[in-house]
């Protein structure tokens, strides 16, 4: 996808920027010609010569330095694509405001190409009600964005706002160039449901949503659009519609709203709730409840026999060997099962991480090593065009 692509690389003024000289090799190594403008801020982390040894070509440092009269529209122009990586919060602001008071943010001001940003920032600074709008305008504007993730951050703080790391990046910018996705309807369920006892004590399990998110942000970064039903409280990725819901009725109800060309379920739905919550707290001196379950409704199978079409993805978050999400795959009728054991250490609920094994209707299985779950989404994504869209 990238082979022969016209890469303009921006480079903004954050401790990530170390990464991008590595994001440009491999970029280079896919086929594509890369220049680079780059922050006064960014030649304090990272030295313009760098890029320069890498790409085969000076970075564009200054507007008034160059011999070019024009050199940030000389290279808007130039560009098929724009990838901003790290992209700090004041590069974020400055693009969703419109400023251009230095070389990267007048070339993005003055390009048509499509623009690829990779947020990095504290955890802080990108969950900031500014910066949360200037990713809702941006995304608006039609640009997308790889990451931000969890994880180390500058100064020895974890949380959200790591960048994304260079093969995510370079997955990303190919996937701007593929059509694949366009025009279609991403449907994927995330997080566990509560089922209400009373107004306080629930039903639940452990699921945190995390798989569920990372799935439909790399549907999303394909140029689907989707649809986020989820229970979690994480925040939707960039680009994604996320609808609220905590019940199995309420996810029920809003995946029926949904017109999906592919539905992903990876909610971890109760398979039980009170058969009659009570509206008031229930008293412990009245001693134990009697709480009689009934059945919640099948979401999943709600999706699978609607007529239209739709190419379903199952999830089976299981204990034991996988002859269970091999009679599952069959009872239920979807398309692909992802099958995960949750006792197996960085596996189960609330882990980076996961192992799966992908199952299709004839039984045929992929066994996949233990990957981030970001890594995973991308390449059940990658699945789903193959078996899928191109078919």
């Amino acid at each position: 996808m990238l082979s022969g692509r016209r890469v303009v690389l921006g480079v903004s003024g954050g401790v990530a920027a170390y990464k991008s000289v590595y994001l440009a090799r491999r970029l280079v190594e896919a086929g594509a010609e890369v220049k680079v403008v780059m922050t006064q801020a960014a030649t304090r982390f990272v030295g313009p010569q760098s890029f320069a040894a890498v790409t085969g070509d000076h970075p564009l440092v200054d507007l008034f330095g160059d011999a070019s009269v024009s050199p940030h529209t000389d290279l808007a122009r130039w560009a098929d694509l724009v990838v901003v990586a790290p992209a700090t919060a004041a590069t974020v602001s400055r693009l969703a405001n419109g400023l251009s008071d230095e070389p990267l943010s007048a070339t993005l001001l003055a390009t048509r190409a499509p623009v690829l940003l990779a947020p990095a920032m504290h955890t802080e600074m990108w969950e900031h009600p500014a910066t949360r709008r200037n990713i809702a305008r941006l995304t608006e504007d039609g640009h997308r964005l790889v990451g931000p993730f969890e994880g180390e951050l500058a100064g020895g703080d974890v949380g959200m706002g790591r960048v994304a790391e260079p093969e995510e990046i370079v997955a990303a910018a190919a996937a701007m160039f593929d059509t694949t996705w366009d025009g279609l309807t991403v449907l994927v369920t995330a997080g566990g449901t509560r089922e209400a006892i009373d107004p306080v004590r629930y039903i639940g399990n452990r699921s945190s949503g995390k798989m569920g998110h990372a799935i439909a942000g790399a549907a999303a970064r394909r140029g689907a659009k989707v649809e986020l039903v989820t229970t979690s409280d994480l925040p939707e990725p960039p680009g994604v519609t996320a609808h609220r819901v905590e019940s199995a009725q309420e996810m029920l109800e809003a995946v029926e709203r949904s017109e999906p060309d592919i539905a992903a379920s990876a909610a971890a739905v109760a398979d039980f709730r009170p058969a009659n919550s009570t509206h008031d707290k229930l008293a412990r001196e009245a001693g134990p409840p009697q709480i009689e379950l009934e059945p919640t409704p099948d979401i999943l199978a709600s999706v699978v026999q609607r007529e239209k079409g739709i190419f379903t993805v199952g999830f089976a978050a299981e204990t034991g060997g996988v002859e269970r999400a091999h009679e599952k795959i069959q009872r239920k009728g979807v398309d692909m099962l992802v099958y995960n054991d949750v006792t197996e250490p960085g596996s189960g609920f609330g882990t980076d991480t996961n192992r799966v094994h992908i199952i299709f209707l004839d039984l045929v299985t992929e066994e996949w090593p233990q990957l981030d779950k970001n890594e995973v989404a991308e390449r059940l994504m990658d699945l789903v065009a193959e078996r899928f869209i191109r078919r």
